[in-house]
C-alpha cells in the first residue's frame, strides 16, 4: 500500500501543468540531441545545467531525466537511416538498422526502436519504484565506513567498465578527486590549492567545468568531421511491423529489457554497456545468426530495448544510495547540489514529492515520446540535412551567455573555455574523460566519510575493516583491481571493448 500511496505523490507532482511542459521539453531535447549526431546527452546536459539555476527541482530534474533517456530513443533514427548513431548507445543499431533501411523496411525498423524502447522504459521504471523503498532502507543503516567502502567500489568498478585502459582510467579518477580539494576546507576553514583567488575559494564551479570538458570540447572535436551524411532515399513508409517481425522481436525486447535493468544498475553499466550485451546475446540465442549484420529484426529490438532501459534503472543507485553509475549520473548529481539536495537515502525521506515525481514522470516521458518519435520521424530526418556549421556556433553563444549567467561574471566563462581546451586535449590523447568527473563529484563525499570514520575510530585506520560490510565492499574493490590485472582477463576486456 505505500508503495501506491508514494506513486500517488509522485503522479500529483509529476502530473502539474509546469511539469508536464519541462517534462515535454527534456523528452524534445533529448530526441533531438539523439538525431543529430555528435551531440550526445552528456554534452547536452552539461550545457544546460546554467538554466537549472531559474528552475524548481522537480522541474529541472525531470527536464534533465527526459533529455537522457529521450536520447535514446533519438539516437535510433540517425542509426537506421543514416547509418550513423546520434548516441553512443545507438552504435549497435547500425548494423542491422541500416540494413534494413536499404531493404526498404527503415519504417518497421524505426517502429521496432519506438516499440521496444517504450515497452522497456516502462518496466525499468517500474523495477526503479518497486526496488526504490527496499534500497534507501537498506542504505539509511550505512555509517560513514560502509558509504566510504561502497564509493570506492562504485568507482573502481566504473573505471573497470569504462572504455580505455584500466591505469588511465583509474589516473583520470584520481585527477578528479584531486580537483575536488579545490576550496576551503570544511573542518579547518583553511584554503586548498585557491592561490589567493576569491573565486576559487568555493572550489571548481561544477557547471563550467562540466560544460567545458564534455560540451565545448566535444563540439569543437566535431568540427573536425565532414558534415556529409548519405541518407536512405526511399520514402519511409509502413511503419507497423508484420506478425513474423512481431514472433521475433517480443522475445528480443524481452530478453533486452531484462539484460538493461540489471546491467544499468552496475557502476559504469547504464545504456551503452545494456546496447553492446544485448546485441551479443541476441546473436548467441539466434537460430539465424547469418542474419546478424544483414538486417535482423532482433538486432534492433534488443540493444534498443537494453539502452533504455539501461538509462532508466541507472537511477537506482543515484537516487537511493547516492553513488553515479555513469558520468550522465555525475552530471545529475551536479544539478541536485545546485539546489542543495544531497543525493542519497535522504532524498526520498526529505522530498518524497520530488523522489516519487521524476519516477512517476518517466512513464509520462516514454509515452511522450512514442507520440513525438513514430508520428514525426520525417522531421527528425529533415533535420539531419543541416549543416554542422551553421548549429555548432548558435549552440556555443547561447552556452556561453548560460555559464555567464551564473554569477553575471567572466570568470566562469574563462574557466569554461580552459576546460574546453583541457576536454580537446584528452580527446586527442584519447584519455578516457568521464572517469574524472566521477571522481570530482564523489570526491567531497569520499573526503567527508573518510573523515567521519577516522574521527569516530580515533583515527585508526583498521577500523574500516572492522565492520563486515565495509570490508566486504572493500575487499571487492580490490578484487576487481586484481582481476583487471590479470592478463587473460585484461586482453578479454579490450577485446571486448574494440568490439
Amino acid at each position: 500500500m505505500d508503495l501506491f500511496h508514494n506513486l500517488a505523490i509522485g503522479f500529483a507532482t509529476a502530473a502539474q501543468p509546469a511539469n508536464l511542459l519541462y517534462a515535454f521539453v527534456g523528452c524534445l531535447l533529448g530526441t533531438l540531441i539523439g538525431v543529430l549526431p555528435g551531440l550526445g546527452p552528456l554534452a547536452t546536459i552539461a550545457m544546460l545545467l546554467p538554466i537549472t539555476y531559474a528552475l524548481p527541482p522537480d522541474a529541472a530534474l525531470i527536464m534533465l531525466a527526459g533529455i537522457y533517456y529521450g536520447a535514446q530513443y533519438g539516437g535510433s533514427t540517425t542509426a537506421i537511416v543514416v547509418n550513423l548513431p546520434g548516441e553512443s548507445s545507438s552504435v549497435v543499431t547500425t548494423i542491422d538498422g541500416y540494413q534494413m533501411a536499404k531493404q526498404g523496411r527503415a519504417g518497421v525498423a524505426l517502429a521496432t526502436a519506438a516499440i521496444g524502447s517504450f515497452f522497456a522504459g516502462c518496466v525499468a521504471t517500474l523495477a526503479l519504484a518497486a526496488l526504490a523503498g527496499p534500497l534507501t532502507a537498506t542504505a539509511l543503516l550505512f555509517g560513514p565506513k560502509e558509504f566510504f567502502a561502497l564509493m570506492i567500489l562504485g568507482l573502481i568498478l566504473a573505471s573497470v567498465l569504462s572504455s580505455g585502459p584500466f591505469i588511465e582510467g583509474i589516473g583520470m579518477v584520481v585527477l578528479g578527486m584531486l580537483l575536488s580539494l579545490v576550496g576551503t576546507d570544511l573542518n579547518s576553514g583553511s584554503q586548498r590549492f585557491a592561490f589567493g583567488v576569491p573565486q576559487l575559494f568555493d572550489g571548481l564551479d561544477f557547471v563550467p567545468l562540466a560544460m567545458g570538458i564534455f560540451g565545448f570540447a566535444e563540439i569543437v572535436k566535431n568540427l573536425e568531421q565532414d558534415d556529409k551524411l548519405s541518407l536512405v532515399t526511399q520514402k519511409i513508409t509502413n511503419l507497423f511491423p508484420t506478425r513474423d517481425d512481431f514472433r521475433r522481436m517480443v522475445p528480443a525486447m524481452l530478453r533486452g529489457t531484462a539484460l538493461g535493468t540489471l546491467l544499468g544498475v552496475l557502476p559504469g553499466g547504464g545504456a551503452v554497456l545494456s546496447s553492446f550485451a544485448s546485441y551479443t546475446l541476441e546473436k548467441k540465442l539466434s537460430r539465424r545468426p547469418e542474419e546478424f549484420g544483414k538486417g535482423a529484426i532482433e538486432g534492433v529490438a534488443g540493444p534498443e530495448s537494453a539502452n533504455n532501459a539501461g538509462a532508466q534503472t541507472s537511477f537506482i543507485p543515484l537516487l537511493t544510495l547516492g553513488v553515479p553509475s555513469n558520468v550522465v549520473m555525475a552530471l545529475m548529481v551536479g544539478a541536485m547540489n545546485i539546489h542543495n539536495i544531497h543525493p542519497g537515502p535522504e532524498v526520498m525521506t526529505k522530498n518524497p514529492t520530488l523522489f516519487w515525481g521524476l519516477i512517476v514522470s518517466m512513464w509520462v516521458g516514454n509515452l511522450m515520446l512514442l507520440i513525438l518519435n513514430l508520428p514525426l520521424v520525417g522531421l527528425w530526418v529533415k533535420l539531419l540535412t543541416i549543416p554542422y556549421r551553421y548549429l555548432f556556433p548558435a549552440i556555443m553563444v547561447f552556452c556561453s551567455i548560460g555559464v555567464y549567467s551564473i554569477n553575471s561574471g567572466t570568470f566562469e566563462v574563462y574557466e569554461a573555455a580552459l576546460f574546453c581546451v583541457f576536454g580537446y586535449v584528452l580527446i586527442k590523447l584519447q584519455l578516457p574523460a568521464a572517469p574524472l568527473l566521477l571522481g570530482l563529484v564523489l570526491g567531497p563525499a569520499i573526503e567527508e566519510n573518510f573523515r567521519r570514520a577516522m574521527v569516530l575510530s580515533r583515527g585508526d585506520v583498521t577500523a574500516l575493516f572492522t565492520s563486515p560490510l565495509s570490508a566486504s565492499l572493500l575487499a571487492a574493490a580490490a578484487i576487481a583491481i586484481l582481476l583487471i590485472m590479470l592478463p587473460t582477463i585484461r586482453a578479454r576486456r579490450e577485446e571486448a571493448l574494440q568490439e
